[in-house]
């Protein structure tokens, strides 16, 4: 394919890299294949511990070098890889679309976000600053300062093969930081094309090799990660399992983590909504990415007097969603990642049936030609209570649950009745719902949204939630401070050594 070559994506890669030089290997071979048509797309080779060293090594190596850079030309850099990805965004949406499985459309809004991010941290790059404050000792100045933490590994997740992965790095390298990225192993290639054109940039403004590192593997490279005491911050993106263990990990050397796991998100439809409107908030969202994103729209909680109108309109749309292959711009729903999601799709369609979730829009397994990779499911919807047990575990697969409510205390208290508190939403044009809903009595969620759906973010917000979603936060406000050490300086420049709180102290 075109795009393959215009990347550099060959049937076999290293998967190694610290910037330009590709590091020799034995680990294991990460086969890629493409949930579109179930075809091998390319192989690449995971780090083994003496790879791993040899990247470690090299970062460490360069990381002063790079502190030492002036952050606005660090800028400059991360401008032109936006640059980079701007030139490059067609053939590798089309990549994303590909290896991962979602519409093509999604593919170039992903590549979209990574230019976005860029522009968002070449101007944070002349705003790093910190505050001055009035000290209680005469001729004192107080102030606090920030300054980079060294090392930055990132994991990323397959439904994202590139943006978060640029959400941390363009913040970590204005930062100060050198990065060390371990994309997921379901899309490997995604990670080896965007190596190669950061690279292609940063040799072309002689950033020290080591800045940019790529290392292939599985759960074993994270392991190393989350261990390695030269690593203050690992940033990671996956399950809430894989979070509690990362996080344990890290906090026993006293490390840092910035964690972006699990979502059960809820949209609540209130009477006083635009029902048209919330329709389609509500289908994008629950079936967007095949229902693969951390903020898919699981839940709909909607008010008893417009249920079965707003129900009725959704299996409407159910109806006339396409399914098939997602680089078919026409086509609304992609498939899911690999077989596993399937089965794990299955799985929790037969729990919600047993536990007595009623189906409103059967779900099921595509089959047929053009259906041959065995990844395509049917989006469904079912009719259930929020106190289920497979309602308050996130199922990455386009599962929708809809349930009623009378009040909306009553729907706030189901919005917040699950583990996690990613994104949430609710469709009202009554001004006292909507401000009952973002007050702190409201959504307990990192992201609290009004008409509009709980998919998707825009890079200028703090991108993250609470409770089992992490508590991290990425992309815009004042994330950066996440890849950053705080320091309070205090200089006196007087004649004497008065002492803090009056304290008395003399020779």
């Amino acid at each position: 394919m075109q795009f393959l070559e215009q990347l550099g994506i060959q049937t076999a890669n290293k998967g190694v890299s610290t910037g330009t030089k590709w590091i020799e290997s034995n680990g294991a071979t990460i086969d890629s294949f493409s949930p579109v048509d179930g075809k091998k797309i390319g192989s690449t080779v995971a780090a083994d511990k003496a790879a791993y060293e040899q990247v470690i090594n090299q970062s460490l190596s360069v990381a002063k070098e790079w502190q030492k850079w002036p952050a606005p030309k660090r800028g400059e850099v991360v401008r032109q890889v936006g640059d980079a990805l701007r030139q490059y965004k067609e053939p590798l949406g089309k990549l994303v679309s590909y290896e991962m499985g979602k519409s093509l459309q999604e593919g170039y809004g992903e590549v979209q976000e990574m230019i976005d991010i860029c522009d968002l941290a070449v101007g944070l790059s002349r705003q790093l600053f910190g505050q001055t404050m009035h000290s209680e000792r005469p001729t004192h100045r107080m102030y606090e300062q920030w300054h980079p933490l060294g090392i930055v590994s990132i994991i990323s997740a397959f439904n994202f093969p590139v943006a978060v992965w640029s959400w941390n790095a363009a913040l970590a390298w204005i930062c100060g930081n050198t990065t060390i990225w371990k994309p997921s192993e379901k899309t490997p290639l995604c990670g080896i094309a965007v190596q190669k054109i950061v690279a292609e940039v940063f040799a072309k403004n002689n950033v020290p090799e080591g800045v940019n590192c790529l290392v292939q593997g599985a759960r074993e490279v994270g392991e190393w990660m989350s261990k390695d005491t030269r690593i203050p911050l690992v940033s990671a993106t996956g399950s809430t399992r894989m979070g509690k263990e990362l996080s344990a990990t890290v906090a026993a050397r006293l490390g840092k983590s910035l964690l972006e796991l699990g979502g059960n998100n809820a949209i609540i439809v209130s009477q006083h909504a635009d029902l048209d409107m919330s329709l389609i908030g509500a289908v994008f969202g629950a079936v967007g990415t095949a229902g693969q994103r951390c903020t898919t729209t699981r839940r709909l909680i909607i008010h008893e007097s417009v249920f079965d109108t707003f129900t009725a309109k959704l299996v409407k749309a159910y109806a006339q969603l396409r399914i098939g292959d997602p680089l078919d711009t026409k086509n609304h729903v992609g498939p899911l990642i690999d077989t596993a999601a399937v089965n794990m799709y299955l799985s929790a369609i037969e729990q919600c049936k047993a536990q007595g979730g009623k189906f409103l829009v059967e779900g099921g397994v595509v089959t047929g030609p053009g259906y041959e990779s065995g990844c395509y499911v049917k989006p469904c919807i079912a009719e259930v209570t929020n106190d289920l047990a497979i309602v308050q575990h996130e199922t990455f697969a386009p599962i929708l649950y809809v349930m009623k409510y009378s009040t909306l205390d009553e729907a706030i208290a189901m919005q917040n009745g699950v583990p996690q508190g990613l994104s949430s939403a609710i469709m009202t044009l009554n001004l006292r719902e909507a401000e009952q809903f973002l007050s702190a009595q409201g959504s307990d969620c990192g992201i609290a949204n009004v008409n509009i759906g709980t998919s998707g973010a825009e890079i200028g917000g703090a991108f993250g939630g609470e409770k089992e979603t992490g508590g991290g936060r990425e992309s815009g406000s004042d994330a950066w401070k996440a890849y950053m050490r705080r320091q309070t300086n205090t200089i006196n420049w007087g004649n004497s050594l008065p002492l803090a709180q009056g304290i008395q102290f003399d020779l």
